[in-house]
Formats: structure tokens, C-alpha cells, sequence
């Protein structure tokens, strides 16, 4: 780890302003993501900016800023375990509770932060060992799950362990999934997110601030260096919700496939329905197609699996040396289903 400089500003106007002057200056919040891509030799930074005490730390009713009654601000200091216990989050919000509480160990959520979660990075192995390609970390030197330069070329599409993998909206250059479940949480919210930047403060709904790769997989997010997560907005919500991670053990994984839901059920009907999904594409996943053939239609496990069925029409697994991650598909159209079917059977009483 090389050395670096640190600096603990006043304001967020002069935090801005100094990680917007030095290309080669990093924010600080709660540095659970940050740290270990120190120890790994992922980042190398200048300069590290700690904002951990000037974004706001407190959830307020958002009544009283134009989100209306029912909705919440989230600041982005606020730590992912007081977020998760919050009365008001547990009450109307339930489905970023528990993304949140399957999110990470109670002495990490004490740690990590709003802002900070939305923005922590890949788990992707290769991304996080500095001795294999990867396009992420370093702009075209290859995705060593897909094919590494210089190695023969593999018998089947992928070329190293991809079991993780995306199977949507990935591209030629990388198929990481993102990690974080409570940004899968707040996507099904239609949150927004508060961002200052050089140029002035501005709003980006919670759905657009991550990027799919394409071809430049190395930015994560449309976030221009120098801008800052300021909090985040959660409107209100109506309809019942849940969240649901399936992982490769029951203690603290990241999702191989994870659904959060909102079901608004009313004389018989979808009158509406919001389906994210993480641990299959490189940003939280929401499933519009699913969602517009739902509105209207009754709330049968039947449709709920057929509209899932139609949003994984262009799903995709890759194979690799671990089997590929092609189970993927069929695990997300059960994992949709059957969180679908909980949620009716709770707004329509049904026992089941």
C-alpha cells in the first residue's frame, strides 16, 4: 500500500471541491469497501477526503420536504444497522429492512454506510486479485472469466469461474454482478438519490445512478468524479413488500439470485407491483417487463410466472470451469414466483 495523504474538511462544499481538484483523491465514509481495496492494492489514491461527519446521519419524515407523508430522507451518514432498525423503515418499508439485516454481519452494518453501500464495488474474484485481467480494474486488459489474452482459447464460453456471475445486461468485457442488497432494496422503492457536485446539487432516481458495462465496465455508476452521495429519498410506498436472498450458505453471502417486491393488490387484481432482482447483473435489476404485464392481471403464481419468465427472455448464463452460472435463470423465475405468491396471499388473508 503506498502512502497517502488525508484531509477531514469543514463542509461537503470543501470536500467536493478537494476530490474534484485531485483526479487521484477518494472519499472516506465508513470504509468498509474502501479498506479492504487498500490491503489489496485495488486503489491507490493521493487522498483520501473523510466525509464520515459532514452528511447527515439522521432519517427524518418526509413529510415536510416534498416527499409526502409516508415517505422518508435517509442521509447518507445514517449506518446501515440504524437504517435497518429504524421504526418508521421496519413499518413502511419492510423490504429494505431485511435487504439490509441479509446484507452483511451485525459488526459490518454497524460500520457501513447509505451512501457508501450504494457505491461498494464488485465481489468479483478476479476483480479483487490484482494478478489476472480484469476490465474493470483496469480498462482492457481482459475479463479473465470470459478469456484471458495469451490463454488458449476455452472449449466453452467462459474461460474461468463464473458461477457469480451476471446473467443480464452483461457485455464482451465484463459480467460482474453488483453486491449490495440494499441498493436492490431501495431500487423496488423507486428511492432517489441526493448527489453534490461541482456544478451544484442534483437528483438521480436510484434505478439510473448504476451502469450496465457495455464497454467500459470501469465506471460503475454515472457519478462524475468529485460528486458526493448526499442521502437518499424514499417515497412513499403502498402495498406490501419483501425481500428475498437465496446464497450459497445461510450466514452472510452474497446472492447468487435475490428478489425484493412490492404488491399492491385491490378487487382481485395487480392494481400494482414492483420486482427487483440482485446477484445477476452488474446494477440492481429491475424488472420492468415483468412489472407492466402484471399491472391489471390476477394475482395467480401463474402470472407472476409467466411475467417473470418474459423480463428473462434475454437472459444469458455463462459457462465455466465451476459449471457456469446458467442455473441462475430458472432460480430468479422461482425465487420471483414464490415471493410474488407470498405477498398475495398476505394482502388477499390467505393462510398459505
Amino acid at each position: 500500500m503506498k502512502p497517502f495523504a488525508y484531509q477531514a474538511p469543514g463542509d461537503v462544499v470543501d470536500a467536493v471541491r478537494s476530490v474534484a481538484e485531485d483526479p487521484a483523491a477518494v472519499y472516506l465514509g465508513g470504509g468498509t469497501n474502501l479498506v479492504d481495496h487498500l490491503k489489496l492494492g485495488i486503489v491507490s489514491p493521493d487522498l483520501l477526503v473523510d466525509v464520515t461527519s459532514l452528511t447527515s446521519a439522521e432519517i427524518t419524515d418526509g413529510d415536510g420536504g416534498g416527499l409526502g407523508v409516508g415517505g422518508l430522507s435517509v442521509g447518507a451518514a445514517v449506518r446501515n444497522s440504524d437504517l435497518a432498525a429504524d421504526p418508521r423503515v421496519r413499518e413502511r418499508f419492510r423490504v429494505l429492512s431485511q435487504a439490509l439485516l441479509a446484507g452483511a454481519s451485525g459488526q459490518l452494518r454497524n460500520m457501513a454506510t447509505t451512501g457508501g453501500n450504494l457505491l461498494q464495488r464488485t465481489r468479483c474474484v478476479y476483480f479483487q486479485n490484482v494478478s489476472t485481467p480484469c476490465n474493470k480494474r483496469e480498462p482492457g486488459s481482459g475479463c479473465s472469466a470470459l478469456a484471458v489474452p495469451g490463454r488458449p482459447a476455452p472449449t466453452h464460453d467462459g474461460a474461468g469461474w463464473t458461477r457469480n456471475h451476471a446473467i443480464l445486461g452483461a457485455s464482451e468485457h465484463c459480467v460482474a454482478t453488483h453486491p449490495s442488497d440494499m441498493a436492490v432494496g431501495m431500487a423496488v422503492l423507486d428511492a432517489r438519490v441526493r448527489v453534490l457536485g461541482p456544478d451544484g446539487e442534483r437528483v438521480i432516481p436510484l434505478t439510473e445512478l448504476h451502469r450496465l458495462p457495455g464497454d467500459a465496465p470501469e465506471r460503475d455508476t454515472v457519478l462524475e468524479h468529485g460528486d458526493l452521495i448526499t442521502g437518499v429519498e424514499l417515497p412513499p410506498m403502498r402495498g406490501r413488500s419483501a425481500y428475498r436472498k437465496v446464497r450459497d450458505r445461510a450466514s452472510y453471502a452474497f446472492a447468487l439470485v435475490s428478489v425484493a417486491a412490492v404488491l399492491d393488490v385491490a378487487d382481485g387484481v395487480v392494481r400494482d407491483v414492483r420486482v427487483a432482482l440482485g446477484g445477476v447483473a452488474h446494477k440492481p435489476w429491475r424488472a420492468t417487463r415483468a412489472e407492466e404485464q402484471l399491472r391489471g392481471a390476477a394475482p395467480t403464481p401463474a402470472n407472476f410466472r409467466a411475467a417473470i419468465e418474459a423480463e428473462l427472455t434475454d437472459a444469458r448464463g455463462v459457462d465455466g470451469l465451476d459449471g457456469g452460472n446458467a442455473f441462475k435463470i430458472p432460480l430468479a423465475a422461482a425465487t420471483v414466483t414464490a415471493v410474488l405468491r407470498d405477498l398475495a396471499a398476505s394482502e388477499t388473508g390467505d393462510p398459505r
